[in-house]
């Protein structure tokens, strides 16, 4: 089993960054993918990027935050990071981070993924 949890989050206004942290206890962190999610007020979780588990290179991002987000990790630490750049209002939301064992592969459903952090709040102001 593995906790995560999530730290970063904050206020800022259009075009800045953040960068969101994952951290990870329990054994095995390197053998787990890795992915954000994110949920705005009233609508769905939605996925934002994933990243396959050892080394990391299989990536994949939504098509609103390609090009802006860069997901990475940090085995030593534990921790998997999510780079945001050029942040727009609409990237307002909660964003979770999940984890899930498994041999390489990554996914975009939320269903696929069994552990998760309890969120940290972004919010972008125009």
């Amino acid at each position: 089993q593995v906790q995560l949890v999530e730290s970063g989050g904050g206020l800022v206004q259009a075009g800045a960054s953040l960068k969101l942290s994952c951290a990870a206890s329990g054994r095995n962190f390197i053998g787990y993918s890795m992915a954000w999610f994110r949920q705005a007020p009233g609508k769905e979780r939605e996925f934002v990027a994933a990243m396959s588990s050892w080394s990391g290179g299989m990536r994949n991002y939504a098509d609103s935050v390609k090009g802006r987000f860069t997901i990475s990790r940090d085995n030593a630490k534990n921790t998997v990071y999510l780079q945001m750049d050029s942040l727009k209002p609409e990237d307002t939301a909660v964003y979770y981070c999940a984890a899930v064992w498994t041999s390489g592969r990554i996914y975009s459903s939320h269903r696929d993924y069994n552990y998760w952090g309890q969120g940290t709040q972004v919010t972008v102001s125009s």
